[in-house]
């Protein structure tokens, strides 16, 4: 007899390879009797703080999800035998498909489909728990599930379907996990935002869509937009999600960008049923136009720019409004020929001349622009703009519900009035509020000229609101994710601060940061060890004092150490302090600089340790590394502030006078050996600095750069 309980909001590629294995062991025996129970809780409640729980009778309970693996193939007879090393490697191995990161992922997996190329199974020739563990992690990881089910990775898909296919019960284990979090997610509350909008129609179908122009890099505003429509298509109702890519301008769009939002959405777990282009309907918006320049709904114009402007403000009729459908016709022809004459003019909707909603004012539909398009070359010299061409292909699309941010509230009748006009299938449209943050720009404009103009290295820059920039600073996608769906799509406009943002991001990083230490090289000081052993050695201690799957490092012990210069200042004769991860030590001599001006500065100390003194008692528990016994890594540690000084700035304002004249903080390393093992985009913890992505990994005559990630607590940084 034996119980497997799984927390159902833990992440579904730590539990589901053990659900897999248990419902398995079911199968294959009709004796076995494991009891599996679910529980809406994110960790089980016990000291462990882990995702499931796994005991056998007679025997104490496990609670991590290798340890209950183990437990289960051990209990069992009939798993022994076959290749069993092999099978605990690959075991081992799955936990590579966990993380959400789709960069950390996509090594493995390539790695997997490469050893599945002449296989039918992971190990050896017929199933083994290794097959249901892998799968199972990898079907339980929203972003490692989306890039099997490209297809691209062919011997990977292939073992993929051929397990599923093959053991029919998997998809009744996936769902029995599958059920429970969606029986959450339907709740009215998500953790205080309410997602209870009576959207209408939903018992016809759900079909919502991401519509980003390819002309930059996705930022914090447009995951917002991408998670919620992904949210209410997926999760909210078993709906239909499509990215389509508003390509209508081909002097700003290059496919630079489009493959990039394509990638950021991987990295964000955002896989959409179906990517479109508003290119793909060009001739059909083409069409309408002439259709509504027959129908006497649009005119051709060529008022200047500046005149426009202040005729549409001021309720001023164009004076080619009551051209004759001919002369329209013809104008729009010049127009698709691309000549000199065509680019002088647009084609205007016929709605209203004075309507209080100056977005009814007679709004351009179409332009002329003879620049090549990167999908369709030079086939097309004019272009629909996003008011007409936005809701006509949603319209065609099949979308039901248009969720966008409230600045195109005011565009709503127009976008009604289109579908009206053409007689086209009406579209429900939610507007919810964008998000705003404190001393951030997400004008892509603004965004692009920082980039042009040297204000940042480039659009991942960790200074920067994008997604790559957040990421490259340190956010997780799981922590991205629960920060917006927070938010909820709630229509108040308010200011954010990245505090929060952050401090969501440490309850993700902070169990699964292996610790670290680092001393800085500025006016660092050598304190002798009395007490310590004359020859150096080495001690293995555990990589994170409550997480052991991490496993273990090595730490250097000498009777000389380094320590930083502001702990050493703060020590006072006599003093009793603690030396992490080593015991009790006694301050017995503080040197300080000769220099009347630098008088402050400890120049060297002296310690007697004291081993059995209690480290509950000291003020001080301070980080240092051995000056001998391993070879010590340089590392430089960056920190980063706003890049402006202004928590909002206004419509007149002049960005370049808010400008932070210094956002980039560089301080000189040493840091304990185990450093030289990480991998770039690894995140630690140097004890007492503060949690760090990795930007460039340790190579032998190069310094490894470690990004400092913020907490909620810093005042620096996003």
């Amino acid at each position: 007899m034996a119980a497997l309980t799984i927390a159902s909001k833990a992440n579904q590629a730590m539990t589901l390879p053990a659900l897999l294995v248990a419902q398995y062991a079911r199968e294959a025996d009709p004796n076995v009797k494991i009891v599996i129970e679910f529980k809406d809780v994110e960790v089980l409640d016990s000291s462990e703080k882990s995702e499931l729980e796994f005991a056998m009778t007679g025997k104490p309970p496990v609670f991590a999800s290798s340890q209950a693996i183990r437990e289960l193939l051990q209990g069992f007879p009939f798993w022994q035998g076959h290749s069993e090393d092999l099978v605990y490697e690959w075991i081992a191995r799955a936990r590579e498909f966990v993380s959400t990161d789709f960069r950390s992922v996509e090594a493995p997996l390539l790695e997997l489909d490469s050893h599945l190329t002449l296989r039918s199974y992971v190990v050896g020739y017929t199933i083994t728990p290794a097959d249901f563990v892998v799968w199972g992690a990898i079907r339980g990881n929203k972003v490692a599930y989306a890039a099997v089910k490209k297809g691209v990775m062919l011997n990977l898909s292939r073992w993929f379907t051929f397990v599923e296919e093959r053991h029919l019960w998997i998809a009744s284990a996936v769902q029995s996990l599958n059920a429970h979090a969606q029986e959450r997610r339907a709740n009215k509350s998500k953790e205080g935002a309410s997602y209870d909008i009576a959207l209408p129609d939903t018992d016809k179908g759900v079909v919502t869509r991401f519509p980003p122009e390819p002309s930059g890099y996705l930022h914090i505003g447009h995951a917002k937009a991408a998670c919620l429509n992904d949210y209410f298509a997926h999760e909210m109702y078993q709906g239909t999600l499509i990215c389509r890519f508003d390509d209508t301008n081909p002097s700003k769009e290059k496919e630079e960008f489009q493959d990039a939002i394509v990638e950021d959405l991987a990295l964000m777990g955002i896989k959409p049923d179906k990517t479109t282009y508003t290119s793909d309907y060009f001739q059909e918006l083409y069409d309408y136009c002439v259709t509504l320049l027959k129908d006497g709904k649009a005119y051709a114009d060529d008022t200047e720019r500046e005149t426009m402007q202040h005729e549409r403000m001021h309720g001023i009729a164009s004076k080619r409004r009551d051209a004759t459908v001919d002369e329209n016709l013809a104008r729009f022809e010049e127009m698709k020929k691309g000549n000199d004459e065509g680019v002088r003019w647009c084609v205007r909707a016929k709605m209203s001349v004075d309507n209080p909603n100056k977005a009814m004012r007679d709004p351009v539909i179409y332009r002329c622009n003879p620049q090549p398009h990167h999908r369709t070359g030079t086939r097309w010299k004019v272009y629909p703009t996003y008011d007409f061409a936005c809701p006509l292909v949603d319209s065609m699309e099949g979308i039901t519900h248009a969720l966008r941010t409230m600045e195109y509230r005011d565009r709503n009748p127009q976008y009604n009035w289109m579908l009206d006009t053409l007689n086209l299938r009406k579209v429900h449209i939610w507007d919810f509020a964008r998000m705003n943050f404190i001393r951030t720009l997400l004008s892509k404009r603004k965004l692009a000229k920082f980039v042009e103009t040297g204000v940042v290295w480039g659009w991942d820059d960790p200074r920067f609101p994008t997604i790559r920039g957040i990421r490259r600073r340190g956010m997780t996608i799981d922590a991205l994710r629960e920060f917006i769906l927070k938010q909820g799509p709630s229509r108040n406009i308010v200011n954010l601060d990245w505090t929060t943002f952050w401090a969501t991001n440490k309850k993700y990083i902070d169990p699964v940061a292996p610790r670290h230490t680092a001393i800085e090289l500025e006016n660092a000081v050598i304190a002798t060890v009395k007490g310590a052993r004359v020859a150096p050695y080495t001690e293995d201690k555990p990589k994170h004092g409550k997480n052991p799957e991490l496993g273990t490092k090595k730490v250097a012990y000498s009777s000389e150490i380094l320590i930083d210069q502001a702990d050493a200042q703060a020590f006072a004769q006599d003093e009793e302090i603690t030396l992490m991860n080593w015991g009790n030590a006694i301050v017995r001599s503080i040197s300080h600089s000769l220099n009347p001006i630098h008088r402050s500065l400890v120049t060297s100390l002296e310690l007697e340790l004291h081993l059995q003194g209690d480290v509950k008692k000291t003020k001080q528990k301070i980080t240092w590394l051995a000056k001998s016994g391993q070879e010590p890594i340089p590392v430089e540690l960056v920190d980063f502030d706003y890049l402006i000084t202004k928590d909002k700035l206004e419509e007149d304002d002049n960005v370049d006078d808010f400008l932070n004249p210094k956002t980039e903080f560089r301080t000189e390393a040493v840091a304990d050996g185990n450093v030289a093992e990480l991998k770039e985009n690894d995140v630690i913890q140097f004890e007492r600095k503060g949690y760090f992505r990795v930007d460039r990994a340790f190579k032998h005559g190069e310094k490894a750069i470690m990004f400092c990630i913020p907490t909620g607590k810093e005042n620096k940084g996003k």
